[in-house]
């Protein structure tokens, strides 16, 4: 398929072709240019594409491109998850998969990745880190078949995201054979998460602890997660089978 574009109309699906191509155009400039508006500019020479549809599919620039990015990885993972059959392992091994598996479709980008991670440590992109982050976090839990509808459905995303943070700055470092080092740090962050679990079980076994924490109890219990109509504008979420 041809990249160039300019003679497509200013239609819903011609901007997110508009917006995959000019990802997969900007790609070979990030390392040099970083995620910049100058990566864009490049981008869009190289792919044709009418500058109406980019100020479209990009109107931010640069900061909007490496979202884009990081958005695919998560697509491609849910994707492949929806396809493999994890039911054999524990639900630990099911998580620890998966997050090794979301870095192993980005392993020949990590200075694409280390780019985007520098620039999402800008205060002013904080939260669009944060956001990417979430994705992430969603993605994962969404695609192993979390079913939670309370409170559990943030502090499971909540954790996922600090997991998947700390573990992407390992990876940026990681010399290994086969990444056996990250492959470690991913297993000693998800014991900890799994550790933090039992003892929230065992602090609900508490008689003393449950008079104690009734009345935060009885607020967290008010708390419920967006109903599918919410849910469908949010990062991470993957459309249910019918």
């Amino acid at each position: 398929m041809t990249l160039s574009m300019k003679s497509m109309t200013l239609g819903s699906e011609n901007v997110v072709e508009a917006r995959q191509v000019l990802l997969r155009a900007a790609l070979p400039h990030v390392v040099f240019d970083g995620w910049s508006d100058r990566t864009l500019a490049a981008a869009v020479e190289d792919s044709g594409v009418d500058p109406k549809l980019v100020c479209l599919a990009y109107p931010r620039g640069g900061v909007d491109l490496a979202l884009a990015f990081h958005f695919d990885g998560d697509a491609r993972l849910a994707a492949e998850l929806a396809e493999t059959d994890l039911s054999e392992q524990r639900f630990r091994d099911r998580v620890a998969h998966a997050v090794m598996r979301r870095l192993e479709l980005i392993a020949d980008r990590r200075e694409e990745v280390r780019r985007a991670a520098a620039l999402f440590a800008l205060p002013h992109h904080a939260a669009d880190g944060m956001r990417a982050v979430w994705n992430t976090a969603d993605t994962i839990w969404t695609a192993l078949g979390d079913t939670s509808t309370d409170y559990n459905w943030y502090t499971k995303r909540t954790t996922l995201s600090a997991v998947w943070s700390a573990t992407v700055l390992f990876w940026l470092g990681d010399e290994t054979p086969d990444l056996a080092a990250t492959r470690e740090f991913i297993d000693r962050r998800i014991d900890n998460v799994m550790q933090f679990e039992k003892a929230k079980a065992s602090l609900r076994k508490n008689p003393l602890a449950e008079v104690l924490l009734r009345g935060p109890r009885h607020l967290l219990d008010r708390v419920r997660a967006p109903d599918d109509s919410v849910r469908s504008t949010l990062p991470g979420y993957v459309r249910p089978k019918a």
